[in-house]
């Protein structure tokens, strides 16, 4: 595992990373009260509500100043230097793909995503439940709080005792790059540059910290859904949410779009680095914190290899 993967496990898990034995040491949920678990239900059976897929969002392009040379930032993400970086007009989804718009897709195509055929992907230890828990014998050593979760699939967030039924409008996860690409050719899309994303992300305004400023709780109002408390052991869920919460929950950036930070990390077209193994997502996730992986800024990166999943990335779409 490289420097960077270790520093940045904290943000997803990823199949390439070591994984071991779940020991008593390792973040457990036992004795303590779980996240309500959803009622196991086929979500492809279900009543599909509007899947936001057809109302994207026309952004005219130009020339703005990319990146950040922010003390808070991390240099060796490469998120600067601040360079000024040209692009075309381009449509965008002002939502995150949502478990409906991913149902449809399935159901139009009979796709199988990677973490249905691999069979597991990592969730996040306090999402997973008691007798779920009892089950998980892996984790990220890097990020013990990455439990490896035989079952777990994007109709199943937290395993196989969990569903979406009351999640229609969430983004939906547990998709790799591979199943985001899938689903962005069927529907005549594609997945955004770095570029791109960021230059919507920013919603007009130049060099701010956040896609509505540079104070993260203006007038003492959450504006994204990151991790309030202390992690990885205790989410407050002051922002209203533990896990993901609906793609449009909380007040959109300049263009319109919402939940360019926070709630899931969003995969990009773009390799990371000049190693092409990984890659690039922006925009962090709920499990976002401080003290851990500030990667909830506009200019902010981390990556994962083509064929990782887990509870907290998802994507949107773009089209030329």
């Amino acid at each position: 595992m490289s420097e960077f993967e270790k520093k940045s496990s904290c943000c997803s898990g990823s199949r390439t990373g070591v994984i071991h034995t779940r020991t008593s040491a390792n973040p457990d949920v036992r004795g303590r009260t779980p996240l309500q678990v959803n009622t196991l239900l086929d979500p492809l059976a279900q009543t599909v509500q509007p899947t936001y897929a057809e109302q994207m969002i026309r952004l005219p392009g130009g020339t703005f100043l990319m990146g950040t040379n922010d003390a808070e930032g991390f240099p060796a993400d490469g998120e600067g230097p601040i360079r000024e970086v040209t692009v075309a007009a381009f449509e965008i989804d002002p939502y995150a793909v949502t478990n409906a718009a991913f149902s449809e897709f399935i159901r139009a195509t009979g796709y199988v995503t990677e973490a249905e055929r691999y069979g597991w992907s990592f969730v996040f230890h306090a999402l997973v439940s008691p007798e779920q828990s009892r089950k998980v014998n892996n984790c990220v050593q890097e990020a013990p709080w990455w439990w490896v979760v035989e079952g777990a699939s994007w109709q199943h967030p937290e395993g196989p005792d969990s569903g979406i039924a009351d999640r229609w409008n969430h983004p939906v996860v547990h998709v790799t790059w591979h199943d985001a690409e899938a689903y962005s050719a069927w529907a005549g899309k594609r997945l955004p540059t770095e570029a791109e994303w960021e230059y919507a992300a920013r919603g007009g305004l130049s060099q701010k910290r956040y896609p509505w400023g540079d104070e993260l709780h203006p007038e003492g109002a959450h504006r994204c859904n990151i991790w309030q408390g202390q992690f990885p052991v205790n989410n407050e869920g002051s922002d209203g949410y533990i896990g993901t919460a609906p793609v449009d929950t909380y007040a959109p950036n300049g263009y319109g779009l919402y939940n360019m930070v926070g709630n899931v990390w969003e995969m990009c077209s773009d390799f990371f680095s000049l190693e092409h193994n990984r890659k690039a997502m922006r925009g962090g996730s709920y499990l976002c914190h401080h003290s851990y992986c500030n990667r909830y800024r506009v200019a902010a990166r981390s990556s994962n290899t083509p064929d990782s999943s887990s509870g907290n990335i998802g994507f949107r779409c773009v089209r030329s």
